[in-house]
């Protein structure tokens, strides 16, 4: 059983962002692990394992437009099923 099953993903385009301070941001208020958070300052793509995938979409629209989402399930994946 994983500890975080839901492999979360998505693009967000804005103005000013910073690829650190929203690293530390996911570290700092959401459970997870494997976060990649990688761009520029008008593009990061987020990739975050955690349970809650719905609070990372949510800080990602905050912050710009979200797209390109992906959430899968790899407890399913683990399992031979879609995830």
């Amino acid at each position: 059983m994983l500890e975080f099953k839901f492999d979360t993903q998505l693009l967000i385009e804005g103005h000013d962002l910073d690829e650190d301070a929203i690293t530390q941001y996911i570290t700092d208020h959401f459970k997870g692990d494997c976060l990649l958070a990688v761009g520029d300052d008008e593009l990061i793509k987020i990739h975050f394992h955690t349970n809650e995938p719905w609070l990372i979409l949510e800080y990602g629209a905050s912050l710009g437009e979200i797209y390109d989402i992906v959430v899968e399930n790899m407890e399913r994946q683990e399992q031979g099923l879609h995830g």
